[in-house]
């Protein structure tokens, strides 16, 4: 039986965000062994300002075991990401 990582913060992790694309984010508080706050750097090009890019957050993230969407969710490097459900025809 494998034993149960829980992140810190400043760990890195991988969010996954609602349309399914990969974003290396960092933890910023921990509610829970799958609860997590992160921040991540915006892929909007027009955020930007003296600093260089900016940086957005996500609170209350599930991990990946915990939330049945496709995106919208944080992973471990090493954990498979899962795949992009369709919508279903009526």
């Amino acid at each position: 039986m494998s034993e149960e990582r829980i992140p810190k913060v400043g760990d890195s992790v991988i969010f996954v965000d609602p349309v399914a694309r990969d974003r290396t984010a960092l933890v910023t508080a921990v509610w829970s062994p799958t609860c997590i706050n992160v921040v991540f750097v915006s892929l909007d090009e027009s955020m930007t300002d003296t600093y260089g890019r900016q940086i957005a957050r996500s609170t209350s993230v599930s991990h990946l075991n915990k939330n049945s969407a496709h995106g919208n969710y944080w992973r471990w490097a090493d954990e498979e990401k899962k795949p992009v459900a369709q919508p279903l025809e009526s």
